[in-house]
């Protein structure tokens, strides 16, 4: 079953990856850097400083720093463990790929699908009582996670598994955020 699993996994990665073209290439690789969605950070810093103010807002952001790292060294953790080659290392497939970047740490799960989308889900169970379109954070991890399969620097898999990790992390930890938040501030 892992084996038929990872074999659709390849076959879906080459397809995805092989619909990219010349002119669009630009787009993802200015998507798939953190540092151009720095209007879209500072636009949910203003709306989390605008909800709690300027001494709690301060310890919502100290709490996304934290969320940042834990996510970054826990997805390192996940991805040393299981070890599994990136596709543009991968020399049963990198030659059927458009490939841009070229990486080295291992693929699975996606750091930038789990840290996305952790960051966005922790966003929206902050700030849903207020701001009734703050869904459209959605969209973040998915663009972003979907730069990396254009890029052909992860496999579908890896995505999937980095959205799910990340959406269980955010649920976790928004969890304990709330508690810890309540007892500083109530």
């Amino acid at each position: 079953m892992i084996e038929f699993l990872i074999k659709k996994d390849r076959e879906l990665l080459i397809f995805l990856n092989n619909l990219g073209s010349e002119q669009w290439d630009p787009f993802w690789l200015f998507i798939t850097k953190q540092f151009y969605w720095t209007p879209l950070f500072l636009l949910l810093f203003y709306l989390i400083f605008k909800s709690f103010g300027l001494k709690k807002g301060g310890f919502v952001i100290l709490s996304i720093i934290v969320l940042i790292t834990f996510s970054d060294q826990f997805t390192n953790f996940v991805k040393d463990y299981f070890g599994r080659l990136r596709p543009n290392n991968d020399p049963s497939i990198n030659y059927l790929l458009r490939s841009f970047i070229q990486p080295q740490s291992f693929s699975f799960t996606s750091g930038h699908a789990t840290t996305s989308s952790f960051f966005s889900i922790f966003i929206i169970l902050l700030l849903k009582e207020n701001y009734k379109n703050i869904y459209f954070l959605l969209l973040f991890p998915l663009i972003f996670g979907y730069s990396r399969i254009y890029l052909g620097v992860h496999f579908p898999l890896d995505i999937l598994f980095g959205f799910f990790l990340g959406t269980f992390l955010a649920i976790i930890y928004f969890k304990i955020f709330k508690k810890i938040f309540n007892k500083l501030f109530d």
